[in-house]
Parts: structure tokens; C-alpha cells; sequence
């Protein structure tokens, strides 16, 4: 075999190494995800979206929920026996209040009891379909946010108190077509909320956990932890099975050219004391 031969061989494998780890992290997946159904005689449906995922160009792409998703949900949904129980693992920023809210509703209706499991992350869209649940379990600094509907670049609640401030004739037309567009907005969030977690929380909290979490009492990321939820009321549990853990670990960040963090992958016990 000429030097050339060999060059051309080595391009080659290099090529086809990326598709041959995409494919044994796929199978990886399914197999975890089997085990997993079989154990606990549930359906196991991932949404998960890395923050940045490929560079196009040089520019990073953003990915969040969309009716993409929403389509693959309800036919997984769809192919599952009503009295199946649901497994629904989130890692999402959230995206659309539409496509989230088909979800949320959708997993909500399902009579077999319904799981969300919060391994890191679900935000916006992902706490709306995280409060569809029965029962929210999240990892110890795994948090959840606010469900507040934004108009764009603006918080719906941000614009209303920008008109309710200064004087209508110094408000441009167009922040007054997106403050109108931002109370419908609310109120239609606000509802669903209520819709959601009717029969999951007290009735006496109820009304005012629908308000805080779609009025914009906070910013939008903010983190809703686990001690946050369980003190609003909300049905969650700390107790988060290793496997699925290890199934999030399966949906690694594409590779950039210096990682962020870097680690030994590999646990840490004590071993006892130090000496000298």
C-alpha cells in the first residue's frame, strides 16, 4: 500500500468516526431507554435541547421547543396504551407557548400516571409541561422557572408596566400593540396554569401560584429550586433514579474546539484521612 494509499485511508476513518460515535451513542440511548421501560413498565419520552448545539459558519445554533417537538411527542402519546404510565425527561430552555402547551395538555389528559423528571434544567416551556405531571422529580440542584409569556426581546409583564407609567400620548403605537398582545398573553398563560395544577395543589393556593408564576414577579431565568417548588406546593420529590442521569449523559454537547469544563469522568469516594 503507496503513502498515498494510506493518506487517503486515514481521511477516511476520520470521516466516518464522527457518524460511528453518533450511532454508538444512539444505540446507547435506546438500549438505557428499554431498561429503563422495562423496570418500570412505563414509556419513557426525552425532550432534551442542548443550549448551543452545531456552529454554522462560526455562529451558534439555539435550540428550544417547537412544533417539531410537539408532533413527536403526542405520537409517542398516541402509540402508548391510556393506562401505560408516562416517563417525561426535560432539559429544555423552553421555546413556544403553543407547542409546550399541546405537550403540557396532552400529558395531562393521558390517564396513566405521569412522571417529569428534571435531571438539570427545565425553564419556561419546560415548567409548563414539568406542571402537567403528577409528580415533578428533580435532582438536588435542578431547578425549574417561570412561565411568563415574552413578546419577542420583552417580558409581556415588562411592557405592561412601561405603558401603566408613562403618559399614552408619549407611548409609541407599537409598544402599545405589544402591551395589548402581552395581558392577553398573560391571562391566556395564567389559565393554563390554573388548568394544570388544578386537583395537584390546594385550592387556597391555587389562584396565587398561577399568578406568581406567569405575571412576572421575577425575571425570566430565574431558578425555581427544588426547596422553592415543594414550599409553593408543588408535587415534587427529590428522589432521582441514577438511570436517568446516566441517560442525560448520553446527549453530550457537540465538540468544541476547547471545552468549558473538564473533569475525570469517573466517581470519587473518601478514602479516609490524610497522612503525612
Amino acid at each position: 500500500m503507496s503513502p498515498g494509499d494510506l493518506l487517503w485511508l486515514f481521511f477516511f476513518i476520520s470521516a466516518l468516526q464522527p457518524v460511528m460515535k453518533q450511532r454508538y451513542l444512539e444505540g446507547s440511548r435506546q438500549r438505557l431507554i428499554a431498561k429503563i421501560e422495562r423496570r418500570r413498565k412505563s414509556r419513557v419520552i426525552l425532550l432534551v435541547h442542548r443550549q448551543e448545539t452545531m456552529s454554522l459558519l462560526g455562529f451558534p445554533v439555539f435550540r428550544y421547543i417547537d412544533v417539531d417537538d410537539s408532533e413527536a411527542v403526542l405520537r409517542a402519546i398516541h402509540l402508548t396504551d391510556p393506562t401505560v404510565p408516562l416517563d417525561i425527561v426535560l432539559h429544555t430552555p423552553g421555546g413556544l407557548v403553543l407547542a409546550a402547551l399541546q405537550i403540557a395538555r396532552a400529558i395531562h389528559k393521558h390517564r396513566g400516571h405521569v412522571t417529569a423528571f428534571v435531571p438539570h434544567y427545565a425553564m419556561s416551556g419546560g415548567t409548563l409541561i414539568a406542571l402537567a405531571a403528577d409528580r415533578i422529580v428533580m435532582s438536588e440542584y435542578a431547578v425549574l422557572g417561570p412561565v411568563d409569556p415574552q413578546l419577542g426581546q420583552y417580558p409581556a409583564a415588562s411592557l405592561l408596566n412601561v405603558v401603566a407609567r408613562k403618559p399614552i400620548a408619549e407611548v409609541e403605537d407599537n409598544t402599545l400593540i405589544l402591551a395589548d398582545q402581552g395581558e392577553k398573553a398573560i391571562v391566556q398563560v395564567r389559565e393554563s396554569v390554573r388548568e394544570l395544577l388544578t386537583g395537584k395543589v390546594d385550592h387556597d393556593k391555587l389562584t396565587e401560584l398561577s399568578r406568581l408564576l406567569s405575571e412576572g414577579a421575577w425575571t425570566h431565568d430565574h431558578p425555581i429550586t427544588y426547596d422553592a417548588a415543594k414550599a409553593f406546593g408543588l408535587p415534587v420529590s427529590a428522589e432521582m433514579p441514577p438511570e436517568f442521569l446516566d441517560l442525560l449523559g448520553l446527549y453530550p454537547q457537540p465538540v468544541r474546539r476547547q471545552p468549558a469544563v473538564e473533569y475525570l469522568p469517573e466517581p470519587r469516594r473518601a478514602e479516609g484521612s490524610w497522612h503525612a
